[in-house]
């Protein structure tokens, strides 16, 4: 039996991040399995992933990840293939442009083992590599299934320049239990909606939990029939924003597989997200006893919005 608390399925990805001050790239391991996975370690989470990396995969990433007790039982090198790759460009706002490089082979039903068992399963695919019939067979496989739905509502232009479009098959919205999603992603997702009326929409077709994060503005949180805003922790200093989000929620799901309530794993996630901001890369992971400390400074600011 492979049994782990947190299991995410999606690409790593090989980051190429270049902000104004940057004429050259700088490579980086990224994707949410990195991302997402650290942070729950961070927390005491048993983790795993499932992902297909190519041939030009660093044998130095694999041995750092491994090194971060980072199961790695279920990541496919595939021969002859490459891993997927973003140049991530930001502008002196801060705002994002994403150009995707190459793309690791779809992930199949096939990487699934029949003996995976995990307390939840993150799905949260980069490049649309992730279907509705694997993430329906990931429901036999998991207590609880999340979804941050940002590489399904991805497309390229010839030059690999993304857009967004509106997620194209909503059958897989039907068989999560939480939904986290970025507000511009959200919005986009289900319709072109406000936040609101798409947080509804979630919610009367089933999943329990919906999340919008907001960057600096922080998090928007609704179960219960309740909207809550969860403020952001303010970091030090802002070097790099990549991955963020993954680490939200990594560390919002290793304390809710705990018992532990919703806005109370928005704070752990934001506290999370708001060290790992503070250096390049996935290098800024802190203690559980800094993310707690700041987390609890979080939680006195939560206010209740409205009930839907």
């Amino acid at each position: 039996m492979l049994s782990f608390d947190l299991v995410t399925v999606g690409h790593f990805s090989i980051d190429l991040i270049r902000t104004k001050k940057d004429s050259i790239s700088k490579p980086s391991l990224g994707g949410p399995p990195t991302f997402v996975s650290l942070a729950a370690k961070r927390l005491k989470a048993k983790v795993s992933v499932i992902s297909n990396v190519g041939e030009d995969f660093p044998e130095d990433y694999v041995r750092w990840l491994m090194n971060e007790d980072i199961d790695l039982s279920m990541l496919c090198r595939i021969r002859g293939a490459s891993t997927t790759r973003y140049e991530l460009i930001y502008d002196e706002m801060g705002r994002r442009q994403l150009i995707l490089k190459s793309r690791a082979p779809p992930i199949t039903s096939s990487l699934i083992p029949e003996s995976l068992s995990a307390k939840v399963v993150h799905v949260s695919p980069i490049a649309g590599e992730v279907s509705y019939e694997v993430i329906d067979k990931l429901r036999e496989n998991a207590s609880l299934l999340s979804l941050d739905p940002q590489g399904l509502l991805r497309s390229f232009n010839k030059d690999g320049r993304v857009s967004l479009g509106k997620l194209k098959d909503q059958r897989v919205l039907r068989v999560i239990d939480i939904f986290k999603a970025s507000e511009e992603e959200i919005k986009i997702a289900i319709g072109n909606l406000k936040v609101d009326d798409a947080i509804r929409i979630l919610r009367r077709m089933g999943v329990g939990i919906v999340i919008v994060t907001r960057g600096g503005q922080g998090v928007t949180l609704s179960f219960n029939g309740r909207i809550y805003e969860v403020p952001a922790a303010k970091p030090r200093i802002v070097v790099d924003t990549t991955g963020a989000g993954d680490v939200f929620i990594g560390a919002f799901l290793a304390e809710y597989i705990r018992g532990k309530e919703p806005i109370w794993c928005s704070c752990v996630g934001s506290a999370s997200a708001s060290f790992v901001i503070e250096e390049p890369g996935p290098r800024g992971f802190r203690s559980s006893s800094e993310i707690y400390e700041r987390a609890e400074c979080i939680y006195e600011r939560v206010s209740t919005r409205k009930s839907i």
